[in-house]
């Protein structure tokens, strides 16, 4: 009796998108705003490999291996990260995505040592000690700063700028 119920429920639900003009279909479907079927397989992997950082944040913070604080700090980063990922990709219609970093304002000395750039007058655009280039804020739930590691051809190139307005 239960496979006949399912047979007549399929059926009927074929029959109806036979029915269903395919351009009313369409017209009225909208893609969700970080679906990943917009983007290239470089950037869908990335995003990917987030997702998996955060199953493993979760995992480990449900085995109780992490304190509550550790667990929203890193969940907050990964998503500044899809965010900035997502923000890139959309921008430059490009399946490329540089190295990203995001620290906190706390944590500026993890990729800056000592003496780390001031927060508050990071421009977009502007490059830092030859090896990152700042991309902007991402506020998710606390505030981080994103930076685009410079491959080493950008680095070179940096270099060459220097050294040609050292010269007289």
């Amino acid at each position: 009796m239960a496979t006949i119920k399912g047979r007549i429920a399929a059926l009927l639900l074929v029959g109806f998108c036979a029915l269903t003009p395919i351009h009313a279909q369409r017209s009225h479907v909208q893609r969700a705003p970080d679906t990943e079927d917009e983007f290239g397989p470089v950037v869908r992997a990335y995003l990917g490999y987030l997702r998996n950082e955060q199953e493993v944040v979760d995992d480990r913070a449900s085995r109780r291996e992490v304190s509550a604080t550790y667990y929203r700090h890193n969940s907050n980063r990964i998503k500044a990260l899809r965010q900035m990922a997502i923000r890139l990709a959309r921008e430059t219609h490009n399946d490329y995505l540089p190295e990203l970093e995001a620290v906190s304002g706390t944590e500026m000395s993890l990729l800056f040592g000592s003496n780390p750039p001031e927060a508050a007058q990071l421009k977009a655009g502007e490059v830092l000690r030859k090896t990152f280039r700042f991309l902007g804020v991402v506020r998710t739930g606390e505030v981080f700063y994103l930076f685009a590691r410079l491959d080493p051809y950008e680095q070179a190139e940096q270099a060459e700028k220097e050294s040609a307005v050292r010269r007289p």
